[in-house]
Order: C-alpha cells, then sequence, then structure tokens
C-alpha cells in the first residue's frame, strides 16, 4: 500500500493518506463550484482513521440540499481546500484530490454528481456514473 501525501499551496497543512481512496468522484455542485473557483471539485473519499494531518485548518460549515452540516476545512494561511467532513458520512473524510503532491497511479472518478449544475458544454468523465443530485 503507498502513502499518498498532499498539503495545502503555502505548505502549512500537510496530509499522509494511510489507505487508498475508497471512491473517487467528481461534484458539479455549485458549493464545490465556489469553493474550487472552477467547474467542479475532484473528491476522493477515504476512511476518517487513514486521514492525518499536521497543521491546522479553518473551518468553514457549509449546508448542502440535505440540511445536514459539512465542515469545509481550509488553510488559513494561502486559502487552499483541503478536506471537507460532512455530518452524514460519519467515519469519512472527503479529501480535495488536487491538494495531493502526485495523482500517479490514482484510479479515475467512478461518479460525477450533481450533473444538473455542471456546465453543458463540459463532457461526461469517460466510465462514471452520473446522478443529476447526490444518489
Amino acid at each position: 500500500m503507498l502513502n499518498r501525501k498532499g498539503g495545502c499551496l503555502c505548505g502549512a497543512v500537510r496530509y499522509v493518506l494511510k489507505g487508498e481512496p475508497q471512491a473517487a468522484a467528481i461534484c458539479h455542485c455549485t458549493h464545490c463550484q465556489k469553493q474550487s473557483g472552477s467547474l467542479f471539485s475532484f473528491n476522493l473519499f477515504v476512511r476518517e482513521a487513514d486521514y492525518e494531518q499536521q497543521g491546522e485548518t479553518m473551518v468553514f460549515t457549509d449546508r448542502g440540499d440535505s440540511g445536514q452540516p459539512s465542515y469545509r476545512h481550509f488553510c488559513g494561511h494561502c486559502g487552499s481546500p483541503v478536506i471537507t467532513k460532512a455530518a452524514m458520512m460519519p467515519g469519512q473524510i472527503i479529501v480535495k484530490a488536487g491538494t495531493l503532491d502526485s495523482m500517479e497511479g490514482l484510479r479515475p472518478p467512478q461518479t460525477e454528481i450533481y450533473t444538473d449544475c455542471a456546465v453543458e458544454w463540459l463532457e461526461p468523465f469517460a466510465g462514471t456514473r452520473r446522478f443529476a443530485q447526490n444518489p
């Protein structure tokens, strides 16, 4: 098993994934668009026990369409989004894949969610299951 390392843009927050992600998904929701400053967010779902962080993050409490809180952790120095902890997913951490030091050997996303918010000219990712909302 390969330990994957990552962190924020300025290096104040660093982490190690001690297990392979359980899933990888593209989220097109408007909240992920705003947080990422892009068209979507590439997210890795990992067991909380497999995530080890050094450095402090700031937290923005968000609420999605479920009404449950999501705690979006970001670096207070450079603003990089790092992880999300969703109340409806205890024991799981959602890691922003763009913060990995290397994506070598990372499996492609299997799922796209909130495709009803995706820009119409963006083609679906090959091999993904697509959902208009969160399944």
